[in-house]
């Protein structure tokens, strides 16, 4: 072994040490919340702040494609040379306003039928959160792309710190649903406290891309097109099970709502905190993608056959003692729900790659076709519990296959494939 290649597996071991750490914490205190808001707003309380959660997380879930190309171009700029001019976080600031604005502007045509309660609270904090949500994701980015993983973590681990001690004092002083509403956006505010505390951050935010403003912007937005997609699959699946199942009980859809919640939290939480990792490992491995990405997809799905056996076990008894009678369910349906959660973080795994060696289009039409695979799915003639295992199960699949086309042709230098 080399001195370089040494010193490359060291990185990383640091790298998957560290982000590992933000990630149980960011695992640990999303659950802690989630909890703390079912057992302190109740059932009808819980409701409201769920969707609101969902909201938020769909919209900013559209902004990790900020994040995975500032990864992607800050990363592959160092590596080649080549870096550009161009300061990607103008483009990201200018992004992140941008569609804040557009969340206020638009919101009398759909705040109505997303927000039944504190509506107008909503859309003020869902515009201002997104908003800021564009310079977190661009710092993200730029640390990931630098390999500043120390910096990265603690940018993590700030953002899951504050919602958590948010919902503790929420539920210390007595706070209502309004409290629970600004937890979950305060969050993004986290890049506020590393640029004034950390040096690596202000190092890394101002660093270059590698292509010029054009192009960054062109793949930022097909990569946050992908994102979208990713996000209504992630985020957004509560609203898709709701909305195909108007004639279901609705205390099964509530059951069913909160395992998916749940049994995805072990793997999407970890895999969106690594996928900085994930594109930084493959954009220096995209001449060898196959090779790189064998390890990340057999641990993923290790992982996830292993998480379906426990859920099958332990997940009934889990719903209904910790959250309550009200929530019951089979452990054949929980293990399901998590064998789903598992293609989906698979899915996540190829198209981390996919972006890594520049196929942006072909990284959108993989989640898209994944995610309209899972909507077709989800309107089966079948209990409500069989069409959404079928449907978290299905829909990633396809995607993964778009994607598996797209890396077949595409294990060559991204310089080769920047055209698409």
């Amino acid at each position: 072994m080399t001195d370089d290649d040494a010193g490359a597996t060291q990185q990383s071991s640091g790298a998957i040490g560290r982000v590992t750490i933000a990630t149980l914490i960011a695992a640990g205190s999303g659950y802690l919340v989630l909890l703390l808001a079912a057992r302190h707003l109740g059932a009808a309380g819980y409701g409201v702040f769920a969707v609101f959660w969902a909201a938020y997380g769909m919209v900013t879930g559209a902004q990790n494609g900020q994040l995975q190309e500032t990864t992607r171009a800050i990363r592959a700029g160092i590596d080649k040379r080549t870096a550009t001019g161009l300061r990607p976080w103008l483009v990201n600031g200018a992004i992140g306003v941008t569609l804040g604005a557009l969340v206020a502007a638009t919101s009398p045509l759909w705040s109505g039928l997303v927000f039944d309660e504190q509506r107008g609270l909503s859309v003020l904090l869902l515009a201002a959160g997104v908003a800021s949500f564009g310079v977190y994701a661009h710092l993200a980015g730029a640390l990931s792309g630098s390999v500043s993983w120390g910096a990265f973590a603690t940018l993590l681990s700030v953002d899951a710190m504050i919602r958590l001690v948010g919902a503790v004092l929420a539920v210390a002083f007595g706070g209502d649903v309004t409290a629970f509403l600004v937890i979950t956006v305060i969050g993004s505010a986290s890049w506020m406290i590393l640029l004034v505390a950390s040096s690596s951050a202000r190092a890394a935010v101002g660093l270059p891309a590698d292509v010029a403003a054009r192009r960054f912007t062109a793949h930022t937005l097909t990569a946050m097109t992908a994102a979208a997609a990713s996000a209504v699959l992630v985020m957004g699946f509560p609203v898709l099970i709701t909305a195909t199942g108007s004639d279901a009980d609705t205390a099964a859809v509530g059951a069913v709502v909160l395992a998916v919640t749940l049994t995805r939290a072990p793997l999407l939480v970890p895999l969106n905190s690594f996928q900085g990792v994930l594109i930084t490992r493959f954009v220096d491995g995209r001449q060898q993608v196959g090779a790189a990405l064998r390890v990340p997809l057999a641990a993923v799905a290790a992982i996830g056959v292993a998480g379906a056996g426990v859920a099958w076990l332990i997940g009934p008894w889990l719903l209904s003692t910790v959250f309550g009678a009200d929530f019951r369910l089979g452990g054949a349906a929980v293990a399901a729900f998590t064998l789903g959660a598992t293609t989906l973080a698979l899915l996540t795994v190829t198209g981390a790659a996919t972006i890594a060696v520049g196929a942006h289009r072909w990284y959108a039409a993989g989640w898209w076709l994944a995610t309209l695979a899972s909507i077709g799915l989800l309107l089966l003639p079948a209990d409500v519990t069989v069409r959404v295992a079928i449907a978290l199960i299905g829909g990633p699949l396809v995607g993964m296959a778009v994607h598996g086309v797209a890396l077949l042709g595409r294990s060559r230098p991204a310089a080769a494939s920047a055209r698409d």
